[in-house]
């Protein structure tokens, strides 16, 4: 089979993932790898990663993080878009054990080759979204949806009716 991916320099940011073969909306690209590690050990190793406006983790669950600084594969160097071709989607493992769920990168639509792989990351910060921490954060997709920022709007509640 050959290599249907590669990683080089992203006119996005830093590193990116480039489609080497055609990519067909669906299919499954390659799996989120790092060490698995709880909340509480990713706080005590990276403090407040908000003021980086860069990380490798990756929320898996409620206890756990896929960290992709250690033992990550090239599924770490996918750059936020706001108009995606991929999807990250976490797969719950059968039995119930989240030591064993999974993140997988999947196509949305087909990719062709030399194409940038891209997905939104879904950032939500617990703290206020200043206009500091919006470019600390700031998108670089380029395209004409970008709405200039990685973060996404706080998730509200709404009242049942």
């Amino acid at each position: 089979m050959p290599v249907r991916i590669v990683a080089r320099r992203s006119s996005i940011h830093g590193q990116g993932v480039f489609a080497r073969t055609r990519i067909p909306a669906g299919a499954l690209i390659l799996v989120y790898k790092g060490r698995l590690i709880t909340h509480a050990q990713a706080d005590r190793r990276y403090g407040d990663s908000t003021e980086s406006g860069h990380t490798f983790l990756f929320t898996l669950n409620a206890r756990y993080i896929i960290d992709a600084n250690a033992d990550g594969n090239a599924a770490r160097w996918i750059n936020h878009s706001c108009v995606p071709n991929c999807r990250a989607c976490v797969v719950e493992n059968r039995d119930g054990d989240p030591r064993r769920d999974r993140v997988q990168i999947e196509a949305l639509r087909d990719i062709t080759p030399g194409e940038e792989l891209t997905y939104n990351y879904g950032i939500v910060l617990e703290s206020r979204q200043t206009p500091r921490l919006k470019r600390l954060w700031a998108c670089r997709c380029g395209s004409v949806a970008c709405t200039s920022t990685m973060l996404q709007p706080k998730r509200t509640r709404t009242a049942l009716a």
